[in-house]
Protein backbone atom coordinates (compact mmCIF):
# COMPACT_ATOMS: atom_id res chain seq x y z
CA UNK A 1 0.00 0.00 0.00
CA UNK A 2 2.30 3.16 -1.01
CA UNK A 3 1.95 6.06 -2.89
CA UNK A 4 4.33 7.81 -5.23
CA UNK A 5 7.74 8.87 -3.41
CA UNK A 6 6.90 5.95 -0.92
CA UNK A 7 8.90 3.21 -0.54
CA UNK A 8 7.19 0.16 -1.87
CA UNK A 9 6.34 -2.42 0.65
CA UNK A 10 6.22 0.20 3.45
CA UNK A 11 3.06 0.69 5.26
CA UNK A 12 2.48 4.68 6.77
CA UNK A 13 -0.29 6.09 8.91
CA UNK A 14 0.18 9.47 6.50
CA UNK A 15 -0.23 7.37 3.30
CA UNK A 16 -2.81 5.50 4.53
CA UNK A 17 -4.61 8.51 6.02
CA UNK A 18 -4.09 10.63 2.58
CA UNK A 19 -5.32 7.94 0.53
CA UNK A 20 -8.44 7.81 2.25
CA UNK A 21 -8.71 11.36 2.10
CA UNK A 22 -8.17 12.24 5.93
CA UNK A 23 -5.94 15.22 4.70
CA UNK A 24 -5.90 17.32 7.86
CA UNK A 25 -4.35 14.32 9.80
CA UNK A 26 -2.33 13.04 6.87
CA UNK A 27 -0.75 16.32 6.99
CA UNK A 28 -0.10 16.06 10.68
CA UNK A 29 2.28 12.93 10.48
CA UNK A 30 5.72 13.58 9.62
CA UNK A 31 7.21 12.76 6.73
CA UNK A 32 9.64 9.51 6.52
CA UNK A 33 7.70 8.55 9.97
CA UNK A 34 7.16 4.70 9.52
CA UNK A 35 6.39 2.33 11.87
CA UNK A 36 8.83 -0.83 12.64
CA UNK A 37 7.16 -1.53 16.32
CA UNK A 38 3.24 -1.40 16.85
CA UNK A 39 3.09 0.06 20.61
CA UNK A 40 1.95 -2.57 23.46
CA UNK A 41 -1.87 -3.96 22.06
CA UNK A 42 -4.39 -3.39 24.95
CA UNK A 43 -5.88 -6.11 26.61
CA UNK A 44 -8.36 -8.04 24.37
CA UNK A 45 -11.73 -8.05 25.58
CA UNK A 46 -14.12 -11.06 25.03
CA UNK A 47 -14.96 -11.79 21.35
CA UNK A 48 -18.87 -11.10 20.31
CA UNK A 49 -17.97 -12.41 16.45
CA UNK A 50 -14.47 -13.55 15.74
CA UNK A 51 -12.86 -16.39 16.66
CA UNK A 52 -9.17 -15.93 18.69
CA UNK A 53 -7.85 -16.73 15.32
CA UNK A 54 -9.26 -14.70 13.57
CA UNK A 55 -9.62 -11.84 16.07
CA UNK A 56 -5.45 -12.30 15.91
CA UNK A 57 -5.48 -11.70 12.07
CA UNK A 58 -7.52 -8.81 11.71
CA UNK A 59 -6.05 -6.94 14.64
CA UNK A 60 -2.70 -7.88 12.75
CA UNK A 61 -4.15 -6.32 9.40
CA UNK A 62 -5.32 -3.14 11.28
CA UNK A 63 -2.51 -2.84 13.33
CA UNK A 64 -0.58 -2.78 9.91
CA UNK A 65 -3.22 -0.48 8.08
CA UNK A 66 -3.38 2.20 10.49
CA UNK A 67 0.31 1.62 12.98
CA UNK A 68 1.51 3.71 16.00
CA UNK A 69 4.39 5.43 15.01
CA UNK A 70 5.72 9.16 15.77
CA UNK A 71 2.63 10.77 15.98
CA UNK A 72 1.06 8.51 18.18
CA UNK A 73 -1.38 5.34 18.69
CA UNK A 74 -2.82 3.86 16.11
CA UNK A 75 -5.28 1.26 15.09
CA UNK A 76 -4.43 -1.17 17.64
CA UNK A 77 -4.41 0.56 21.02
CA UNK A 78 -8.43 2.67 18.89
CA UNK A 79 -9.20 -0.57 19.82
CA UNK A 80 -10.68 -1.03 16.00
CA UNK A 81 -10.87 -4.91 16.24
CA UNK A 82 -13.39 -4.16 18.83
CA UNK A 83 -15.63 -2.28 16.58
CA UNK A 84 -15.43 -4.87 13.38
CA UNK A 85 -15.88 -7.59 16.26
CA UNK A 86 -19.11 -5.80 17.37
CA UNK A 87 -20.32 -4.35 14.60
CA UNK A 88 -20.19 -7.79 12.65
CA UNK A 89 -22.77 -9.56 15.16
CA UNK A 90 -24.61 -5.82 14.33
CA UNK A 91 -24.94 -3.50 11.47
CA UNK A 92 -22.68 -5.25 9.69
CA UNK A 93 -23.62 -8.71 10.20
CA UNK A 94 -24.00 -9.32 6.03
CA UNK A 95 -19.83 -8.66 6.09
CA UNK A 96 -19.32 -11.62 8.07
CA UNK A 97 -18.86 -14.25 5.44
CA UNK A 98 -16.39 -11.97 3.11
CA UNK A 99 -14.46 -12.06 6.33
CA UNK A 100 -14.45 -15.62 6.82
CA UNK A 101 -13.09 -15.77 3.71
CA UNK A 102 -10.90 -13.15 3.72
CA UNK A 103 -9.15 -13.94 6.81
CA UNK A 104 -8.61 -17.73 5.51
CA UNK A 105 -7.05 -16.61 2.19
CA UNK A 106 -4.80 -13.54 3.64
CA UNK A 107 -3.54 -17.00 6.47
CA UNK A 108 -3.29 -19.17 3.26
CA UNK A 109 -1.58 -16.57 1.04
CA UNK A 110 0.99 -15.85 3.72
CA UNK A 111 1.43 -19.46 4.35
CA UNK A 112 2.40 -19.40 0.75
CA UNK A 113 4.68 -16.61 0.67
CA UNK A 114 6.39 -16.30 4.07
CA UNK A 115 5.70 -19.66 5.72
CA UNK A 116 2.98 -18.43 8.79
CA UNK A 117 0.12 -16.79 9.28
CA UNK A 118 -0.18 -13.18 8.60
CA UNK A 119 0.00 -12.44 12.70
CA UNK A 120 2.70 -14.63 13.03
CA UNK A 121 4.90 -12.83 10.06
CA UNK A 122 7.11 -9.76 10.93
CA UNK A 123 5.75 -6.33 10.07
CA UNK A 124 7.60 -5.73 6.63
CA UNK A 125 6.05 -9.51 5.29
CA UNK A 126 2.79 -8.10 6.65
CA UNK A 127 3.24 -5.21 4.76
CA UNK A 128 4.04 -7.00 1.43
CA UNK A 129 1.19 -9.32 2.02
CA UNK A 130 -1.43 -6.39 2.50
CA UNK A 131 0.41 -4.38 -0.96
CA UNK A 132 -0.17 -7.38 -2.83
CA UNK A 133 -3.65 -7.82 -1.56
CA UNK A 134 -4.61 -4.05 -2.64
CA UNK A 135 -2.86 -4.37 -6.06
CA UNK A 136 -5.14 -7.44 -6.17
CA UNK A 137 -2.12 -9.88 -6.83
CA UNK A 138 -2.41 -11.87 -4.34
CA UNK A 139 -4.21 -15.25 -5.17
CA UNK A 140 -6.73 -17.45 -3.38
CA UNK A 141 -9.18 -14.44 -2.71
CA UNK A 142 -13.13 -14.54 -3.89
CA UNK A 143 -13.71 -12.49 -5.75
CA UNK A 144 -10.32 -11.14 -5.47
CA UNK A 145 -7.84 -9.75 -2.50
CA UNK A 146 -8.75 -5.77 -3.13
CA UNK A 147 -12.42 -6.77 -2.60
CA UNK A 148 -11.26 -8.34 1.06
CA UNK A 149 -8.49 -5.58 1.59
CA UNK A 150 -10.91 -2.39 0.92
CA UNK A 151 -13.56 -4.01 2.97
CA UNK A 152 -10.79 -3.88 5.83
CA UNK A 153 -9.87 -0.61 4.75
CA UNK A 154 -13.29 0.88 5.17
CA UNK A 155 -14.30 -0.46 8.34
CA UNK A 156 -10.85 0.38 9.88
CA UNK A 157 -11.75 3.70 9.03
CA UNK A 158 -14.83 3.68 10.54
CA UNK A 159 -13.51 1.95 13.69
CA UNK A 160 -10.83 4.42 14.24
CA UNK A 161 -12.74 7.92 13.46
CA UNK A 162 -16.64 7.06 14.44
CA UNK A 163 -17.94 7.74 17.68
CA UNK A 164 -16.59 5.47 20.65
CA UNK A 165 -20.22 4.70 21.61
CA UNK A 166 -19.53 1.94 18.64
CA UNK A 167 -16.45 0.05 20.28
CA UNK A 168 -13.57 1.91 18.22
CA UNK A 169 -11.78 5.10 18.90
CA UNK A 170 -10.82 4.05 22.40
CA UNK A 171 -9.78 6.81 24.27
CA UNK A 172 -10.40 9.45 21.54
CA UNK A 173 -7.12 8.16 19.96
CA UNK A 174 -8.42 8.80 16.36
CA UNK A 175 -10.48 12.05 16.70
CA UNK A 176 -7.32 13.20 18.43
CA UNK A 177 -5.54 12.38 15.32
CA UNK A 178 -7.23 14.31 13.07
CA UNK A 179 -7.81 17.43 15.54
CA UNK A 180 -11.49 16.57 16.05
CA UNK A 181 -12.59 17.92 19.54
CA UNK A 182 -15.58 16.39 20.15
CA UNK A 183 -19.34 16.20 20.35
CA UNK A 184 -20.25 19.75 22.00
CA UNK A 185 -23.77 21.03 22.18
CA UNK A 186 -22.33 24.84 22.15
CA UNK A 187 -19.58 26.19 20.89
CA UNK A 188 -19.09 29.60 22.17
CA UNK A 189 -18.37 32.57 20.41
CA UNK A 190 -14.18 32.77 21.46
CA UNK A 191 -14.52 29.14 19.67
CA UNK A 192 -15.54 30.64 16.78
CA UNK A 193 -12.76 32.92 16.36
CA UNK A 194 -10.12 32.45 14.12
CA UNK A 195 -6.92 30.65 15.35
CA UNK A 196 -8.26 30.18 18.18
CA UNK A 197 -7.36 26.31 19.95
CA UNK A 198 -10.12 24.59 20.99
CA UNK A 199 -9.92 22.23 24.05
CA UNK A 200 -10.80 18.49 23.20
CA UNK A 201 -14.84 18.08 24.79
CA UNK A 202 -13.79 14.51 24.72
CA UNK A 203 -17.10 13.21 24.49
CA UNK A 204 -19.23 10.93 23.19
CA UNK A 205 -22.72 11.38 22.28
CA UNK A 206 -23.85 9.11 25.37
CA UNK A 207 -22.23 11.46 27.42
CA UNK A 208 -24.98 14.05 26.97
CA UNK A 209 -28.30 12.67 28.96
CA UNK A 210 -30.12 13.22 25.44
CA UNK A 211 -28.79 10.66 23.87
CA UNK A 212 -27.42 7.95 26.82
CA UNK A 213 -29.72 5.55 26.05
CA UNK A 214 -27.76 5.16 22.84
CA UNK A 215 -26.59 1.66 22.39
CA UNK A 216 -23.40 -0.14 22.52
CA UNK A 217 -21.44 2.00 24.34
CA UNK A 218 -17.97 1.40 24.69
CA UNK A 219 -16.82 0.92 28.24
CA UNK A 220 -14.04 3.48 29.99
CA UNK A 221 -13.95 5.22 26.65
CA UNK A 222 -14.10 8.65 27.81
CA UNK A 223 -10.73 10.90 29.04
CA UNK A 224 -12.55 13.82 30.95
Amino acid sequence: MTIEGERSGALSRRSFLRRAGVVGAAAAVPVGVFASEVATAPERERLETFTATEADTVDAMLGRLIPADGSGPGAIEARVLRYVDRALSGDLADSRPAYSAGIAATNAYARSRFGDDFADLTATQQDTVLDEMERSVATGFSPNSRAFFDLLREHALQGMFGDPVHGGNDDFIGWDLIGFYGVKLEVTAAEQQLDVTVVPAHKSVVDYPMFSGARGRSKGHGRH
